[in-house]
């Protein structure tokens, strides 16, 4: 054990005789004993101790302490114990939401949500969080942080095959940019994603949803995407598994795609490989 360790557990102690009468300073023995944890890199025991002093908290009344105390527990949790981390966060956020800091409980909702996205790997979980997220930075009038987080609930929609979820948030945002002079060159990249979902579902509506995007953004017609989606529907309707393929690489040799086109433009091409009478 090292010397810091030994000092937070002689703090602890010492919290543990003050606490019946003296919550505060406690609480205050329990937060040096965290930090003294973590110059260890304790990092279960520093979670401990900060989870101990937010309690300490709560019992004097200061809420707003409590729940700063449960985010420090949940960033040493995140090293060693992902749940107790989550746990944390929820029990930050339940104090949050109950003094009306709402923008606060958004982002501890969507680092929760990070946490399943990247630690876990539970995209739908990630997807609760992010969506939580995104419904309070809404009301607090954050629509920038709240359209940030509904495209990672589209992404992982799409991901999911929930495609009828990611088309509508896709076109959601899109319309939100659309209305913003900074924001419109974005809207094409959300209508590409959202006529790719169509794709994944039904060849005649997503012809219908290309006319409608145009009709919204009459500069989308003019855009690679756009070219795309309408030979990739092309060789959809001829059967031309060769053509739909050779599309994609063009496109891919100037405009690079990530991870998430390719896998929804391989289910595509497996539709099409399965089921080639799609018209």
């Amino acid at each position: 054990m090292s010397s810091n360790e030994q000092k937070a557990q002689a703090l602890i102690a010492e919290a543990e005789k003050k606490t019946s009468s003296r919550g505060f300073f406690g609480s205050l023995f329990g937060q040096r004993a965290a930090n003294l944890f973590k110059m260890a890199k304790n990092w279960p025991c520093a979670g401990n101790a900060f989870c101990e002093a937010a309690n300490l908290h709560l019992r004097s009344g200061a809420r707003h302490d409590a729940a700063t105390n449960y985010v420090d527990a949940a960033n040493c949790y995140k090293k060693s114990d992902i749940n107790e981390a989550v746990n944390c966060l929820l029990k930050a956020i339940e104090i949050y939401t109950d003094m009306g800091r709402f923008t606060m409980a958004a982002k501890h909702h969507q680092t929760i949500a990070e946490m399943y996205e990247t630690d876990t790997i539970d995209l739908e979980r990630a997807v609760q969080h992010y969506e939580q997220a995104a419904d309070y930075f809404r009301g607090e009038e954050s629509n920038s942080s709240a359209n940030k987080c509904l495209l990672k609930v589209a992404q992982y929609a799409a991901q999911l095959e929930n495609y009828d979820k990611a088309i509508q948030i896709y076109q959601e945002v899109a319309s939100s940019a659309l209305e913003s002079s900074l924001l419109k060159y974005s809207a094409k990249e959300y209508l590409f994603r959202a006529a790719l979902c169509h794709l994944c579902v039904d060849v005649l509506n997503a012809q219908h949803a290309l006319e409608r995007y145009i009709q919204m953004y009459p500069a989308f017609q003019d855009s690679r995407e756009h070219k795309l989606i309408k030979t990739l529907i092309e060789h959809i309707e001829e059967q031309n598994v060769d053509g739909f393929t050779d599309a994609v690489k063009d496109y891919d040799s100037i405009s690079r795609l990530d991870e998430w086109y390719t896998t929804i433009l391989l289910r595509i091409k497996k539709q099409l490989n399965e089921s080639p009478d799609l018209r």
